[in-house]
């Protein structure tokens, strides 16, 4: 990125620039970026191809003002971090699923980020109603934040008996939310294309959840969160109170993706793929 681009993606989630690459900046930044590029899987149900290259990332979140989902998200977000002096790594993550088993490889995207201070962070705006702050990547005990109390801990076997691959220190971690495990962390850096074969299945196949609904969402300035799945525009306060409500019309949804996403459509996406579940 150069320095025109930097003040581009700063302007596009309402950030200043860092003097230097803190840790107290990240935390801003983060945040800035949560509240500000949603959490959406629109371009599968609206035939937009997903390459994950910085430029075609930068050209849809920063260009075409977007969102997207975690590759999407943790890899433009992560070519801003590094253009600002971060030192950032691609990690690859896999997301527990029903009975705790894990998904598939290359799952997901989350970014490990070394501020000035010599500090290692885990940073992930790509899975949705997830912690606000960076969290420590060394700190095993709980880490408390907006979103819920997290921790990091050193992996065990999941439901299928798969246990993390290196010894204490090195290998898997498993990212804890209030008691649930929400993802298996890999220590091992990855670089962005990697992560293809991910994006292709997340896109493609019918067992993805991504391709059977519609979801859009980001957290709000009062620490809240606002959601569109399909027609259903859910608002969540700080305190967990939830006002839902059924959108009627097109012109209803165009105008939320409108005015509480900054997302302009000509049209309303509908859902590519049904779960073969249902």
């Amino acid at each position: 990125m150069d320095s025109s681009q930097v003040d581009a993606y700063l302007h596009r989630i309402g950030a200043a620039r860092p003097q230097r690459p803190t840790g107290q900046a990240l935390r801003e930044l983060q945040l800035c970026h949560l509240r500000s590029v949603p959490f959406e899987n629109l371009s599968i149900h609206l035939g937009e191809e997903i390459v994950p290259t910085e430029e075609r990332l930068l050209a849809k979140v920063v260009g075409a003002r977007r969102g997207g989902f975690c590759y999407e998200l943790n890899g433009a977000f992560g070519a801003l971090l590094t253009a600002l002096g971060y030192e950032v790594e691609l990690l690859a993550a896999r997301v527990y699923g029903d009975e705790g088993r894990l998904g598939i490889p290359y799952d997901h995207l989350a970014l490990r980020v070394r501020s000035a201070e010599g500090v290692s962070w885990l940073v992930d705006v790509g899975f949705g109603a997830n912690s606000h702050r960076p969290l420590r990547y060394a700190e095993r005990g709980e880490q408390a934040d907006p979103a819920g109390v997290f921790q990091l801990v050193e992996a065990g076997p999941d439901a299928a008996g798969v246990r993390g691959d290196g010894p204490a220190g090195t290998g898997d971690l498993d990212v804890v939310r209030d008691g649930e495990r929400q993802y298996r962390l890999e220590g091992r850096p990855r670089a962005l294309g990697d992560f293809r074969a991910g994006v292709w299945w997340h896109s493609t196949s019918p067992l993805s959840h991504f391709t059977g609904s519609l979801v859009c969402s980001r957290a709000t300035e009062d620490g809240g969160r606002i959601t569109l799945s399909g027609r259903t525009l859910t608002t969540t306060a700080a305190d967990g109170a939830r006002e839902t409500r059924e959108l009627e019309t097109d012109e209803e949804v165009l105008a939320v993706y409108r005015e509480r996403f900054g997302i302009e459509l000509s049209c309303v996406p509908t859902v590519r793929n049904r779960n073969p579940h249902d």
